[in-house]
């Protein structure tokens, strides 16, 4: 009874020592868990719990607005939203995003393709799911934020052109940080920003887009803002004033419409450009927020090039505008007497082989001096000055007079032409340059190609005694520069003289003429391929001349020069010639009217609507002459 007593004693003080080690034990490591999350863990679950009920929401920065140079706004923005969708909680996501999708008309797997793509970026930070919210999609979102809290609006700023691709090619278009942008802007850009793809909107993207802010909100438990911390302000880009003016380019719009082709206007004083048009074009509204994939591929394969800039891209023969090289090679270079005198009876031989002049089967030149030879663009005459000088005197003087490089223009994907020479086929095709080529060159044909903005300059320079102005579209573009080859005064003269007689004196540009303006010009019909080959295939449309004309006002010191083309349009006088023609005389009739001290009709009108400021499509504002054959 005894020993049976005292184990019975014995047993319990063992578990009682086991029990208060345990007890020891758990109580330090409560106390060590206790530390960690107090001490060693407390700014990460800081961290998150702040992220749990503190949400930033970006606020996006307006891009600039573009304007004319009498500050009539061409491009500007409007408010619209956005719709986001929140990654925080990945277990809400995933249980909300079948109705998302079917809420906002969303495919269900573009959205789990959007989210695999994000997953490289922050977790906390929002996806555009739809970067324009219709007002059935805002409602949606304002009606379920408390059962679907992975929803929510952002305000964002759109850009908004003029209509009908108007300037469309010069003034660009904006669209969504590619990857390799986001990879070179050391953190500038965060996915789905919106930056300037082309035109001005990307030259000058730096200066158009804003800062973006942000906004800190508190929110509850299923998402709902309580009240908001703090804002930081979006800054707004800058505008920039353009040298365009409104009321030419209007002009020059509504005569190109349905051609396909260019037209640029410029100050040859200063370089200004006043209107630029590329035809067909496309509508830069269609990027405003995101162009669907069929729509680019579209534009991207279609024949016309919708998206390629004529005015700066387009590499063409000049036909004969490029006579002007020609004559002035031959005058500056005194290579041949200035009194030289070539028999045009519609053809000539040259190295065994036969020229025909453009007259050839109507009739001929007769005897044609420098002056005629201008006035009436007679080839014969230019074939004989070309093979005279030969191809490295008239490489020489294009390449100075600027054929062959970029003018440096402050657009993006300028193209630079080519001049050739015996170095560059050389170098090209590996093989001497044949004389015979030298004679379609000296009549802008073979393989000289320019741009218009490029004759458009060539001419001013010319004209200007060898002062070659940089062109440029913003309107306090600084330091344009200046490139000179002095050009006599005896060759300005009698060439300027040749281009007054060829709008003046019943030349190829007599359908330009202007009562009281010294308009002065050279037209061209550059062949497409050439005229034995085309009569073989054919005159189908595609194998028409195009159609160049370069006009400047007034004679001497001029203040405005005119470049157009018109692709398959065959006759530069005929067909170029009356656009580059209403273009001058809107530019006169404008001045006259700020000399007078009128205010334009179009100061008091919305710059979109295009009809308001232009004359009715096809009725001429110049007076009319008979059309001639070229």
């Amino acid at each position: 009874m005894t020993s049976w007593i005292g184990n019975d004693q014995k047993l319990p003080q063992g578990r009682l020592a086991l029990f208060s080690y345990l007890a020891v034990g758990m109580t330090v490591l409560l106390l060590f868990g206790f530390w960690k999350l107090q001490i060693i863990q407390s700014g990460h679950y800081a961290d998150l719990a702040e992220r749990n009920r503190v949400r930033s929401i970006p606020i996006i920065a307006p891009r600039g607005t573009m304007l004319d140079r009498d500050g009539r706004v061409l491009v500007d923005s409007y408010p619209s939203f956005s719709i986001l969708l929140l990654r925080d909680d990945p277990r809400l996501l995933e249980k909300n995003l079948e109705q998302v999708a079917e809420g906002l008309s969303l495919p269900l797997d573009d959205l789990h393709q959007q989210l695999d793509a994000a997953k490289s970026g922050p977790k906390f930070q929002p996806i555009v799911i739809k970067p324009q919210a219709s007002e059935a999609d805002i409602a949606f979102v304002e009606s379920h934020r408390a059962d679907i809290p992975v929803l929510e609006l952002m305000m964002v700023q759109r850009r908004r052109y003029p209509h009908d691709g108007f300037m469309a090619s010069a003034v660009g278009y904006v669209g969504e940080v590619s990857p390799q942008q986001l990879d070179s802007s050391d953190g500038r850009y965060r996915p789905g920003d919106i930056v300037g793809k082309a035109g001005l909107e990307r030259e000058y993207n730096d200066v158009l887009e804003g800062t973006d802010g942000m906004r800190r909100v508190i929110v509850n438990s299923v998402g709902k803002m309580v009240r908001t911390l703090d804002d930081v302000e979006a800054v707004p880009g800058k505008p920039i004033q353009l040298s365009i003016d409104y009321d030419l380019q209007a002009i020059a719009e509504a005569d190109m419409v349905d051609k396909e082709g260019a037209l640029v206007a410029m100050d040859p004083r200063t370089g200004e450009v006043l209107a630029m048009v590329s035809r067909p074009t496309f509508d830069p509204n269609d990027f405003a927020v995101r162009i669907p994939g069929d729509e680019w591929e579209r534009l991207n394969t279609d024949a016309e090039t919708p998206l390629l800039n004529r005015a700066i891209q387009a590499q063409l023969a000049p036909g004969s505008v490029f006579k002007i090289v020609t004559a002035t090679a031959m005058l500056e270079s005194k290579a041949i007497p200035e009194t030289t005198t070539v028999v045009c009876p519609g053809y000539a031989t040259f190295y065994g082989r036969m020229f025909k002049c453009w007259v050839y089967g109507k009739s001929a030149h007769g005897v044609v001096d420098l002056h005629k030879a201008i006035v009436h663009s007679c080839d014969i005459f230019f074939y004989t000055i070309g093979m005279r000088l030969g191809i490295d005197r008239l490489a020489y003087y294009a390449s100075a007079l600027g054929i062959g490089h970029k003018t440096g223009i402050d657009l993006p994907s300028e193209e630079p032409g080519l001049m050739p020479s015996e170095e560059w086929v050389e170098r090209v095709y590996h093989r001497k340059w044949y004389a015979g080529e030298t004679i379609s060159v000296a009549t802008g044909q073979g393989a000289v190609t320019t741009t218009p903005l490029q004759l458009a300059r060539m001419i001013a320079g010319v004209a200007n005694g060898g002062v070659f102005v940089q062109p440029h579209m913003r309107k306090d573009f600084p330091d344009a520069h200046v490139d000179r080859f002095p050009i006599s005064e005896d060759s300005v003269e009698k060439i300027t003289q040749g281009m007054y007689g060829v709008v003046n004196e019943g030349g190829t540009g007599a359908i330009a003429r202007l009562e009281n303006i010294e308009f002065c010009g050279k037209s061209g019909s550059a062949q497409v391929i050439g005229y034995d080959t085309r009569n073989r295939l054919g005159k189908q449309k595609q194998f028409k001349d195009n159609a160049w004309f370069v006009g400047y006002a007034p004679r001497r010191n001029p203040e405005i020069v005119v470049a157009v083309l018109v692709q398959g349009g065959e006759h530069g006088g005929a067909v170029a010639g009356p656009i580059a023609r209403d273009v001058v005389k809107a530019y006169y009739d404008k001045k006259e009217r700020h000399n007078q001290g009128q205010t334009t009709a179009s100061n008091a009108i919305p710059v979109h609507p295009l009809a308001a400021t232009i004359a009715p499509h096809g009725k001429p504002l110049g007076e009319s002459a008979p059309e001639p054959p070229r």
